[in-house]
C-alpha cells in the first residue's frame, strides 16, 4: 500500500495545509493500491511562490549548467526504471511488457532528446542591427493525464528545464504513483529548490486554481477537450499562454493499393495498444467499401489473438483505468449496436473469466457511417470502428470530417501516393505505413485537438517568449 501524502515544494517534501486523502484504485483489482493527498489553492500558492523565487536565477543559468542538470536527471531517472514500470502497471493497468517497453523508455527519451538538442540550441539570432532573443517564459503550470502518465510529465518537464523555466506539476489524481517517483528522482538529481514542484489534487480545485493563478505565466495541459476548454476559460483573465494537447479521433486510411490484410491487421493491433487509451490511436479505419467484409474478417482474426488479463501476466491488454472509464466505454459500445453498426468482435461486458477489474472486450465495428456516435466521439478504449469509402476523395473527406485533428494514418503500396494523401489530412502528425513514433518530431493537433506542439525542438519554443532588441549593433 503506497502512501504518498506529502507534496514536493521548494526542494522538500511538505504536508498539505489541510489533510484530505484520496484512495488510488488499482484497475486490475478494483482495490485501493495507495493514497495521496488532495491539495488546495493554498498548497498551490506555496508551490507557485517557490517557482517564482527560483525563476529569478534559473532563467539566467548557463547552457552548461542546464546540460549538467539534464545529465543528472537522466541518471536519476534511469536508476528508478523498474520502479516507474511497476507504478505505471499498478496505477493505470498497463501490461508489464508495455510499461517497461514503452511507457518508461518513451519518458526517458524526452530527456535524452532535450539534452541532445540543447547542446546545439541557440536562442539568439542577429538580424541586421537588431537582436532576436528567445527567453524562458516563466513559471509553468503543468496538468498531466493518466493514460501515459510518466511520458506526459517528461515531455513537458524536459524542454522546460532545458530552456530555463520553473514549474508546478499537477499529475492526474487517478494515476499519481509514477509522478511521485519522478519527483523523488528530481530531488535525487539535485534540481535546484523551487525549479520543480509538485502538488497533487483534482481538476476543480488545484487545476482550476492553477489556470487562474496570476503568478503562473503559462499552462501546459494534456487531457480531454472538455477539460481543456475549462482550462482556457480559467486562464483568460490573466492572458497567460495556454498550451493544450487534447482529444483525437484519428483516421487510418487504407488505400486501394495497400495490402489489405497486412494494413488492416496492423491497424487493429495498433488500436489495441494501451487498451486504446491513447489520444492518437488510429480509431477510425477507412477501407474500400467493396472490401468491407474482407477487412472485417481480418480484424476478427486479429482480435481473436488478443490476450486480455492481469497486467502482471503475458497479455496484450490490461484493464482500462477506472470504473468511470469502463462505464463510458460500455455506453458507447451499446450506442454503436443501437445505431446499426455491425459488431464484428467483442461487445458489451467483461471478457469471459474476468469478473473483477475494469476489463473491456476488445471490440471492432464494421459498416460504420461517419455520423454515428462511435465515429465522432473519442471512446478512449479498445474499440475500433471501420468505415467504408467509395473513392479516395471520399476517404479524405471522411478523414477530415471530425472536430479533432491530432493524428492521421495512411497505408499505401506506393509511397509517393501515400505522401500525396498525407498532405491532405488535417492533423498535426500523419504516419505513413505505420511508421514508428519519432519523439524528436512535433506532436500536437489541429482544431479541437489543441494548440501548440510538444516533443523535440518545437517544445523548446513553446516554453519561450520572443524579445526583439533594436540597436543591438549601433548603426
Amino acid at each position: 500500500m503506497r502512501n504518498y501524502l506529502d507534496f514536493y515544494i521548494d526542494g522538500a517534501w511538505v504536508p498539505p495545509i489541510e489533510p484530505r486523502a484520496l484512495d488510488v484504485i488499482d484497475p486490475a483489482t478494483e482495490q485501493a493500491a495507495g493514497r495521496i493527498s488532495l491539495g488546495s489553492a493554498g498548497d498551490l500558492d506555496r508551490a507557485v511562490a517557490a517557482a517564482r523565487r527560483a525563476f529569478g536565477s534559473f532563467a539566467f543559468s548557463s547552457k552548461a549548467e542546464r546540460l549538467d542538470l539534464l545529465d543528472a536527471i537522466v541518471d536519476a531517472l534511469g536508476a528508478r526504471s523498474q520502479d516507474f514500470a511497476d507504478a505505471v502497471r499498478e496505477e493505470m493497468g498497463a501490461p508489464a511488457a508495455l510499461a517497461s517497453g514503452a511507457h518508461v523508455p518513451f519518458a526517458f527519451a524526452h530527456f535524452e532528446i532535450a539534452r541532445q538538442l540543447l547542446r546545439e540550441f541557440d536562442p539568439e539570432t542577429q538580424m541586421g542591427g537588431s537582436r532576436l532573443m528567445k527567453e524562458p517564459i516563466g513559471v509553468v503550470g503543468m496538468i498531466t493525464p493518466w493514460n501515459w502518465p510518466i511520458n506526459q510529465i517528461a515531455c513537458k518537464v524536459a524542454p522546460a528545464i532545458a530552456v530555463g523555466c520553473t514549474m508546478v506539476l499537477k499529475p492526474s489524481e487517478v494515476a499519481p504513483f509514477s509522478a511521485q517517483i519522478f519527483a523523488e528522482a528530481m530531488h535525487a538529481a539535485q534540481v535546484p529548490a523551487g525549479v520543480f514542484n509538485m502538488v497533487n489534487g483534482d481538476g476543480p480545485t488545484v487545476g482550476a486554481a492553477m489556470s487562474a493563478h496570476e503568478d503562473i505565466d503559462m499552462i501546459s495541459f494534456t487531457g480531454s477537450t472538455r477539460a481543456g476548454v475549462e482550462v482556457a476559460r480559467g486562464a483568460a483573465n490573466t492572458v497567460k499562454r495556454v498550451h493544450q494537447e487534447l482529444g483525437g479521433k484519428s483516421a487510418n486510411i487504407i488505400l486501394e493499393d495497400a495490402d489489405l490484410a497486412v494494413a488492416v491487421g496492423q491497424g487493429v493491433e495498433a488500436m489495441m495498444v494501451n487498451a486504446g487509451q491513447s489520444c492518437n490511436a488510429p480509431s477510425r479505419m477507412l477501407v474500400p467499401a467493396a472490401r468491407m467484409a474482407e477487412a472485417a474478417d481480418v480484424a476478427k482474426a486479429v482480435i481473436a489473438r488478443q490476450k486480455v488479463g492481469a497486467p502482471t501476466g503475458d497479455v496484450n491488454l490490461g484493464p482500462v483505468v477506472s470504473d468511470v472509464q469502463w462505464g463510458r466505454i460500455q455506453q458507447l459500445i451499446a450506442a454503436g449496436i443501437a445505431e446499426g453498426a455491425t459488431l464484428v468482435a467483442g461487445g458489451e461486458g467483461r471478457p469471459d473469466g474476468l469478473n473483477q477489474g475494469y476489463y473491456v472486450r476488445p471490440t471492432v465495428f464494421a459498416d460504420v457511417t461517419n455520423d454515428m456516435t462511435i465515429a465522432q466521439e473519442e471512446i478512449f478504449g479498445p474499440v475500433l470502428v471501420m468505415i467504408g469509402y467509395e473513392n479516395e476523395e471520399q476517404a479524405i473527406e471522411i478523414a477530415n470530417d471530425s472536430p479533432y485533428g491530432l493524428a492521421g494514418y495512411v497505408q499505401s503500396g506506393d509511397i509517393d501516393h501515400g505522401r500525396q494523401v498525407a498532405r491532405r489530412i488535417r492533423a498535426g502528425q500523419v504516419a505513413l505505413n505505420y511508421a514508428p513514433l519519432d519523439l524528436a518530431m512535433p506532436f500536437g493537433g489541429y482544431k479541437r485537438s489543441g494548440n501548440g506542439r510538444e516533443w523535440g525542438e518545437h517544445a523548446f519554443h513553446e516554453f519561450m517568449e520572443v524579445k526583439a532588441v533594436l540597436g543591438y549593433v549601433p548603426a
